[in-house]
């Protein structure tokens, strides 16, 4: 296993890592709409939706990954309202065939979005899986 850190998006609250490599892929944790100092950053959920997804890219990145090798990405809603303005977002990010995906309305403290992901690492030329 390979802790994975990015010191451009927040520092872990807790005892957890931002993500770990292990085995092909990247579990990335969860990610909201803050800056790399923890700031809560974004007023509308498009906002917020797009400062996520590129929390989840950058530390995808310090793995050497992307998001375009994302095999299941959960969703963390404060409502489900936020269903379809997601999926539409999401285009920007996700690539086909789009990941598996659980999407959730849950109790968020002050903000609208959470995404965790795992992606799975590059195959490089002559490398096999």
């Amino acid at each position: 296993m390979r802790e994975i850190r990015s010191a451009r998006v927040p520092a872990p609250a807790g005892t957890y890592s931002q993500a770990i490599e292990h085995g092909g892929f990247v579990f990335l944790a969860g990610q909201g709409p803050f800056s790399a100092s923890g700031e809560r950053v974004g007023v509308t959920f498009a906002e917020q939706a797009r400062l996520t997804f590129e929390n989840l890219k950058l530390v995808a990145q310090a793995a050497g990954a992307d998001l375009g090798g994302t095999v299941r990405l959960g969703v963390y809603l404060s409502s489900l309202d936020h269903f379809e303005e997601f999926n539409v977002i999401a285009r920007d990010y996700l690539t086909e065939p789009y990941p598996a995906r659980t999407t959730l309305q849950v109790a968020l403290r002050g903000f609208d979005i959470e995404l965790d992901a795992v992606v799975a690492m590059p195959v490089h030329a002559g490398e096999t899986r």
